[in-house]
């Protein structure tokens, strides 16, 4: 179902003019736009970092690390899936290989700028794609899943974020949600990067809980390549005053390769049952039931 948020109607029409109040959202550059405010600036992130990383993210091991694991996930624990919510897709990186992966479902994205926006609709064209605040989802219990990959984090309402997915998502549709973790890792990349938050498993656990989502399943990420990790942001943190943000996306081939090797026996051991305490970063599946 749409949602007016201008009246909160709900209703199942083809078009998106409210039949209670007339309201229509405004298209921006072909795209639906129900935060037109936001869609140029706000404090979550800054729309220039789109134009890097569309160069960097296909090439990138953690990336296509973290879009295997996302795409296992729905498909292992939610294959009757017909359709899909990404909120805040960015660049559209996630979606394009939720599509190539599983071309029969329905997939929808949200990104609340613009220029991510635009970058989205080149990758998949086909794909309906919204300009959104996470805090105002315009869907009530239309999705069989939802998900938010590395989003949470640069909201301060995360709480309110979690409850608008649970009002998208049908009963018992699921919730594929990753976010940076351990509290202790907190560096100037965070800063940087629009954070307002590392993540306790436990914490994740709670809010996502107090939404009214049921837990199926957590694990760290980015476990095996923990040590490295931990001894990059100690060198960021005494070099912060010339660290360039995405330096460290900027390796060479044989690196990433060997990086990619190592996430890819990761992965294996998550889906042959293992769940790793540490990582940089946490995976969590969850139903609304």
């Amino acid at each position: 179902m749409k949602l007016c948020l201008t009246c909160r109607k709900r209703f199942d029409d083809e078009t998106w003019e409210c039949p209670a109040c007339g309201y229509h959202p405004p298209l921006r550059d072909g795209c639906l736009s129900f935060a037109p405010d936001l869609a140029d600036e706000n404090d979550g992130f800054t729309q220039e970092y789109f134009d890097q990383l569309i160069e960097l993210e296909a090439g990138h091991f953690w990336f296509r690390a973290r879009n295997k694991l996302i795409i296992w996930a729905l498909q292992t624990y939610f294959p009757g899936v017909d359709s899909f919510l990404e909120v805040g897709c960015g660049t559209g990186f996630v979606l394009s290989g939720i599509r190539a992966a599983c071309p029969h479902i329905r997939l929808c994205g949200s990104e609340i700028f613009s220029r991510g926006l635009q970058f989205a609709q080149q990758r998949s064209p086909e794909v309906n794609l919204f300009q959104m605040d996470a805090r105002q989802i315009p869907f009530s219990q239309e999705f069989d899943v939802v998900g938010a990959f590395d989003v949470l984090e640069h909201i301060e309402e995360d709480q309110l974020v979690l409850q608008q997915l649970f009002q998208a998502v049908k009963p018992g549709g699921g919730l594929i949600i990753t976010v940076p973790q351990h509290r202790f890792l907190w560096s100037v990349v965070d800063e940087l990067s629009f954070h307002k938050r590392r993540y306790r498993r436990i914490e994740l656990v709670t809010k996502v809980e107090h939404a009214g989502f049921r837990l199926v399943r957590t694990t760290s990420f980015v476990s095996l390549l923990f040590p490295l990790m931990l001894l990059s942001r100690l060198k960021q943190q005494a070099n912060q005053d010339n660290l360039d943000l995405m330096a460290e996306y900027k390796i060479g081939a044989t690196l990433q390769r060997v990086l990619g090797s190592i996430l890819n026996v990761e992965r294996a051991m998550i889906q042959n049952g293992v769940s790793f305490p540490v990582g940089g970063s946490l995976l969590l599946i969850a139903r609304k039931v």
